[in-house]
């Protein structure tokens, strides 16, 4: 793949960066995924990297995955390639860092939230509104806990409501809030940092940190998965919630 549609893929100075460029909220299609597995691939092996920065163009971080891709046969290999993304971030060789600045939400939430640091500005916000649709995020199931805890995970997930980035660096979600005229200087001095440390010492320290939590994202992710596609996609309300989405107009629930 030589060429990227969707995505900008670059490095320079110990630096890979990638920016999510489907207009005009940067909602993640399958193929924008695949765009993205392969420039995570592509890094791992890589000994000479300092950092992976992923950030958007745009208003919106990103608005999450293509509801069109709940649907039907696509359900099932969307669902499958959209975890192997976050597979292949987790097995990138330097740590992550996330520039929010916009609305992160669904996926595009998961995706930022899933990097090791998340540098945010003050406009942006996070949210996890798939409960609207008789869904849940089988991503932040797994990696919400560790990061903000039982409680304010499930009201996250079963409220659907988003947060602002105050109350996302509040809650864990966020290292750093700043205003958008400081969020391109936050990172240069993050970066900073990060070019003068040892590319090794960074792998394995990132390494070691990620396999000390347990579950494990790649142990803990596949029962969730399986509850997903197996019990949840396919339910009544599910597939009401998302024809309801696409129809805008307001679900009618079955509980079933």
């Amino acid at each position: 793949m030589s060429e990227y549609q969707w995505i900008g893929f670059s490095i320079e100075d110990k630096v890979a960066t990638l920016v999510l460029r489907r207009a005009p909220v940067n909602v993640m299609n399958m193929e924008m995924m695949e765009e993205m597995v392969h420039a995570f691939s592509s890094l791992h092996g890589n000994e000479h990297l300092n950092a992976l920065v992923i950030r958007a163009e745009g208003k919106v971080f990103s608005a999450g995955v293509a509801v069109e891709d709940h649907l039907g046969d696509k359900t099932e290999p969307m669902i499958h390639l959209f975890h192997r993304m976050f597979h292949c971030l987790a097995d990138v060789p330097c740590p992550t860092i996330a520039v929010v600045d916009g609305a992160a939400l669904g996926g595009g939430c998961e995706l930022a939230t899933f990097c090791d640091i998340v540098l945010s500005s003050e406009r942006a916000k996070f949210g996890q509104p798939e409960i609207h649709l008789a869904l849940f995020p089988p991503v932040s199931i797994v990696t919400f806990p560790w990061m903000t805890g039982y409680n304010r995970t499930m009201e996250l997930l079963l409220t659907g409501e988003s947060i602002s980035a105050a109350k996302a660096y509040e809650w864990g979600l966020v290292n750093r809030v700043v205003p958008p005229s400081e969020l391109d200087g936050a990172l240069e001095q993050l970066l900073s940092h990060l070019r003068t440390k040892s590319a090794l010492a960074l792998r394995l320290t990132r390494k070691t940190v990620r396999e000390s939590m347990a579950p494990s994202f790649a142990s803990a992710i596949k029962p969730v998965e399986n509850i997903y596609l197996r019990e949840l996609v396919q339910s009544a309300d599910a597939q009401e919630g998302l024809k309801a989405f696409l129809e805008k107009r307001r679900p009618v629930w079955h509980n079933k």
